[in-house]
């Protein structure tokens, strides 16, 4: 069995990145961030890509593609810093709101993401604040194990400031009913959360793959001692090693795509995590003092990935999870589970 991308995917992800290079590159992110952080003309060729509908079901106007074909253009959506909420649409909203289709007021939802006149913020019991509340339409929300699905104006949002310039976060408060009430088993809300995961892992190896990046050009460029400091060793083995992790970070995101399983996803989303924040950290190094500025490019990336650190489980609750499952007496051993011995 092959366990690869098809030409199809490989060709649609290209697409993405070619187009997010052209309209999202760090000049126009750095154009919008004293405002809102967000292009309405951006959002509006996202849309006719069919980018909103491309987990939607068929049936709703959308590609029904699966997050196999999402985790790539949720990688893209990371590697440029995309302002807008593409990737919660795609990744969380989508997905968990298909499992609902047969009601008519969810399907009509589906079919304005799929055509992007409707979107969603999704927040999680885990996360004090919701991301992009105060342009969503309707809102995901988890309250004592049971989701609700609530309308923009049954809410109330205090702004919150994020470490990221381009993230809007809000506190909400809000009051559950009968009529909100989405589904009340506990494995949905437990299914947002590894959705989430699984979105903000695929955009953290984006980030991580833009900050070495970036620092692998400065460094080609910045002279010190009448040589390029790419030149010097040191330099190159710091960079080598984020590369190295990143590479590492990358099998685990598309194998927890393809399985969804909750074990892989918080496999991804530790390997993620701690390859974005040494690509953070090496990347301050090679540009030196002034990596930390905001005249610097790398502050956009950088941000991101400390801020999708802290969301949907961070690395400490993702670390207990992967404790229970693979190390406890109740764990599964052999290929499939871990060679620990009991």
């Amino acid at each position: 069995m092959k366990f690869a991308f098809t030409e199809d995917q490989l060709l649609f992800r290209d697409t993405v990145r070619d187009f997010l290079a052209a309209e999202c590159g760090p000049a126009q992110v750095r154009e919008i961030a004293a405002g809102d952080g967000r292009s309405p003309a951006r959002w509006t060729k996202l849309v006719e890509m069919g980018l909103t509908g491309l987990t939607v079901p068929e049936a709703q106007g959308g590609l029904g593609l699966s997050l196999v074909d999402g985790v790539l253009i949720a990688e893209e959506a990371g590697r440029a810093a995309l302002p807008e909420p593409l990737v919660d649409q795609i990744a969380i909203a989508a997905p968990l709101l298909a499992g609902f289709v047969d009601r008519a007021d969810v399907a009509e939802i589906l079919a304005g993401i799929a055509a992007g006149t409707v979107k969603i913020a999704a927040g999680h019991p885990l996360d004090p604040f919701v991301a992009d509340a105060g342009e969503a339409d309707y809102l995901l929300l988890g309250r004592d194990d049971a989701l609700h699905l609530v309308p923009r104006d049954r809410v109330t949002l205090t702004a919150e400031t994020s470490v990221d310039p381009l993230r809007r976060i809000a506190a909400v408060e809000w009051t559950p009913g009968n009529d909100t009430l989405l589904s009340s088993d506990p494995a949905v809300l437990g299914r947002m959360l590894d959705l989430g995961g699984l979105a903000s892992a695929a955009q953290g190896l984006g980030l991580a793959q833009t900050m070495v990046d970036l620092a692998a050009d400065y460094a080609r460029t910045r002279q010190q001692f009448g040589k390029a400091i790419g030149s010097f060793q040191a330099v190159k083995h710091h960079l080598a090693s984020v590369q190295v992790a990143i590479e590492f970070a990358r099998a685990p995101v598309y194998k927890a795509a393809f399985t969804l399983g909750p074990r892989d996803i918080s496999h991804a989303r530790v390997a993620v995590i701690d390859a974005a924040a040494s690509a953070a950290r090496t990347a301050i190094q090679v540009f030196g003092a002034m990596g930390y500025t905001y005249e610097v490019d790398l502050h956009f990336f950088m941000k991101r990935a400390w801020a999708l650190a802290g969301v949907w489980g961070d690395r400490h609750y993702h670390l207990a999870r992967l404790s229970r499952m693979v190390l406890s007496d109740d764990a599964a051993l052999g290929a499939d589970g871990t060679f620990a011995d009991k």
